[in-house]
């Protein structure tokens, strides 16, 4: 059998095929003593580094025009540091509203009143130690109770009651911050998942009632987010969840939720984030983006650029910071 004639094979020349890659999207190497501003101007503008430039216009387009930013987030955000990061961004009026899961409460009430968080895990289960703190046991769950008794969803009656104890922590803590500036902050409780469920002074009807009624204050400021962005940070399965039903009530109740920007941000994508933020809640309109990395290096690389864009367009957000 002769071998394949490839005498007639057709070409074309290379300056005129249409390529993904050219060298204007290059990298600038970094300059010692430079600026941020420099430094993000310097990424390639390919794949994540533009997508995480591309959030950051969103946020700041979103909030020039009164539109609503919403952060969730899981509790490894707060275990890896980065409480003082989301909180400047709530003050400076970036963030609107924000929602975490149980853990997130456990961990923002300990680092509140202790000052550290986050127990050897491994450690205590063997000898029954674990989740057995007393402060988490007796006064989170007080604070609880007596919150929900007055009407009040897990993130105030949290949130309050560390900003009025003044806890001895109280500065690092984003359910207090949220609540002195009268954001929205809402707590997603599974129960059994948080160790202050395991003790006696826990009570299910205030942890129902409690989390139920943080749903539909979320689910009001979801309703509220045509032209607004709505960013998914460490949680893989609670947060995505909740979300999706919210966006679901929001367009039967008239909300058509066309124009938004979704955006999945964890050191791994999983299923639910992708499906419940990026890619069903865009299908009608807006854009879904998903963002892989460790949370302590994207999320102030986020905030930098949000801090920066603006700062370079010269825009702030408009101060009704709860439209």
């Amino acid at each position: 059998m002769s071998p394949l004639d490839r005498t007639g094979l057709r070409t074309y020349r290379l300056q005129a095929r249409k390529s993904k890659v050219k060298v204007e999207g290059f990298a600038r190497p970094h300059v010692a003593g430079s600026t941020v501003a420099e430094f993000l101007e310097g990424l390639p503008k390919y794949l994540a580094a533009q997508d995480i430039l591309q959030v950051a216009s969103a946020i700041v387009e979103a909030r020039a025009n009164g539109r609503m930013v919403i952060m969730s987030m899981g509790a490894h955000v707060i275990k890896v540091g980065l409480s003082p990061i989301v909180m400047d961004l709530m003050r400076e009026g970036w963030i609107c509203a924000l929602a975490t899961n149980g853990a997130g409460m456990v961990h923002d009430f300990e680092i509140a009143w202790a000052g550290h968080t986050s127990e050897e895990v491994d450690e205590g289960l063997s000898d029954g130690s674990f989740g057995m703190a007393e402060e988490t046991a007796t006064v989170l769950n007080e604070m609880i109770n007596t919150g929900v008794g007055l009407g009040e969803g897990l993130g105030e009656a949290v949130g309050k009651r560390l900003s009025e104890a003044r806890a001895p922590h109280v500065e690092n803590s984003l359910l207090a911050c949220a609540w002195e500036l009268k954001r929205p902050v809402t707590v997603h409780v599974a129960i059994g998942t948080d160790i202050h469920h395991l003790h006696p002074q826990a009570n299910g009807a205030s942890l129902g009632e409690g989390s139920y009624r943080d749903f539909m204050r979320f689910c009001e400021r979801v309703t509220m987010l045509e032209g607004g962005v709505y960013l998914n940070v460490g949680s893989a399965v609670i947060l995505p969840e909740v979300f999706l039903k919210a966006v679901s009530l929001a367009r039967n109740l008239g909300h058509p939720l066309r124009r938004i920007t979704t955006v999945n941000l964890d050191f791994i994508q999983h299923y639910r984030p992708m499906n419940n933020v990026v890619r069903r809640p865009t299908l009608l309109g807006g854009k879904g983006i998903a963002i892989t990395g460790h949370h302590e290096i994207m999320v102030p690389l986020l905030a930098a650029a949000i801090k920066e864009k603006a700062w370079k367009e010269k825009i702030s957000p408009m101060r009704s910071d709860t439209p």
